[in-house]
């Protein structure tokens, strides 16, 4: 066990677990959106389906999962105590999940109530939520890049939010703001600067520590998140009118950026002293295989004009990013957090030569495998889709039923928590 967990400033299990069992069904809704609009729901990026997707999986799937999390990983592996965990949680949770709903039907109705909704509730739930986090992770007196990474994508977040609050208020009272521009600096802070630097912090301390890796090389892992915000701080000229190649090359940056991530931990991965791979591993895996297709995608089009033109090139990057990476990391990371958790929460209650289960009976390793081929294959389906429409709608069938199978999986977990702490319990108190 890593030597520097803080197991005392643990919050109760319900914290995280609110968060976690709600993500996948946002997963489920977002692929029966894709079956309902099936040839046509893809055919652009700005087609109202493919935004009401898009949103369902970042600020629905991804943030009720990410902030979830955080709200664990925080006190636990960063020292930083998070001020009334159980009622920022109560708070937070029900607006998130409430404003991902509300932007999700505003694309699709074009309702400008929706909109306003939609960036009220964001904006009440991730001020106090980015301001309690922030305040945590400024107070702890730890160091290192998890934790440099972690304040970086709270910060993310917290741009992130911001700049979707001005476009949901400015789409929904017709102000004439550069929407076109703001929305590509919304979307690199989302995805790069809150996304991918939270995947980065995360990493640096749970695959060493899960995958029995070797660590991070420090210097590298110290750069890598400070070079990927200068990138987006160079993107984010665009709003001052930059011209399309500076656009162009700071692109190619922070892609090249994510690159060098994705290598780097599929080596580490190579180099684990057990051998023996689990669905987790799997999991993450291909996420950073299907990250390294993401730089590569990336740089294809960069060089060859006409395909980067393509309308079809934009789906092709966010159904390998959305989907391929961030949705298959998550579930990975998940399938780790939850049996831990149980573990945790469990060996607390037990007495004299009570020992808490082993955290593999927490979550049948079956279960998770079924579920992880199905949710590749969905994946797969839906980047085929892209050069053969008629694909769509069993590609976003697969990937809600995959969603939900993640669900399901996650709230056997729960139950098997609640079974062995009632067993313990009991067996404790005779």
């Amino acid at each position: 066990m890593h030597p520097n967990l803080s197991f005392e400033q643990a919050p109760p299990i319900s914290v995280p677990y609110r968060f976690f069992v709600t993500a996948p069904w946002f997963g489920v809704a977002a692929g029966l959106l894709l079956a309902w609009g099936g040839e046509n729901a893809l055919i652009s990026r700005w087609a109202p389906s493919a935004l009401a997707a898009t949103h369902l999986l970042v600020a629905g799937f991804m943030l009720q999962a990410m902030c979830g999390a955080l709200l664990q990983f925080v006190p636990v592996a960063a020292g930083g105590n998070v001020w009334r965990a159980r009622q920022v949680a109560l708070f937070v949770h029900p607006l998130l999940a409430a404003g991902a709903a509300c932007l999700a039907t505003a694309f699709l109705t074009a309702k400008s109530g929706f909109f306003i909704a939609a960036a009220a509730t964001f904006a009440t739930a991730i001020t106090g939520y980015a301001g309690i986090v922030g305040l945590a992770l400024q107070r702890t007196p730890g160091k290192g890049p998890t934790l440099m990474a972690l304040r970086i994508a709270v910060t993310g977040l917290a741009i992130t939010v911001g700049l979707g609050v001005t476009l949901a208020t400015s789409l929904g009272t017709g102000a004439g703001l550069p929407v076109l521009e703001i929305t590509q600096v919304h979307a690199a802070w989302g995805l790069g600067g809150w996304a991918l630097v939270l995947l980065m912090g995360v990493s640096y301390y749970v695959v060493p520590m899960f995958q029995l890796t070797p660590p991070y090389p420090a210097r590298l892992a110290r750069s890598l998140p400070l070079a990927l915000i200068a990138v987006l701080v160079l993107w984010s000229a665009q709003l001052g009118g930059t011209g399309a190649g500076w656009q162009q090359g700071v692109l190619l940056a922070g892609v090249a950026l994510a690159g060098v991530y994705a290598v780097t931990t599929l080596v580490l991965q190579h180099r684990r002293r057990r051998k023996v791979a689990d669905p987790t591993l799997y999991f993450f895996r291909g996420a950073m295989v299907l990250l390294v297709a993401v730089a590569v995608s990336s740089l294809w089009f960069g060089l060859d004009a006409d395909l980067g033109g393509d309308r079809r090139a934009a789906i092709w990057i966010g159904l390998l990013a959305i989907p391929g990476v961030f949705v298959s990391a998550i579930s990975g990371m998940l399938y780790k957090i939850v049996p831990f958790l149980n573990w945790l929460h469990l060996q607390s209650l037990g007495g004299p030569g009570q020992m808490p289960p082993n955290m593999r009976e927490m979550i049948s390793e079956r279960a998770m495998m079924g579920h992880m081929w199905l949710h590749f294959s969905a994946v797969a389906t839906l980047l085929a889709s892209v050069i053969f429409p008629v694909l769509t709608r069993p590609g976003g069938l697969l990937f809600a039923a995959a969603c939900a199978w993640l669900g399901v999986n996650l709230a056997g977990g729960v139950r098997a928590y609640l079974r062995f702490r009632k067993r313990m319990t009991a067996a404790a108190t005779a």
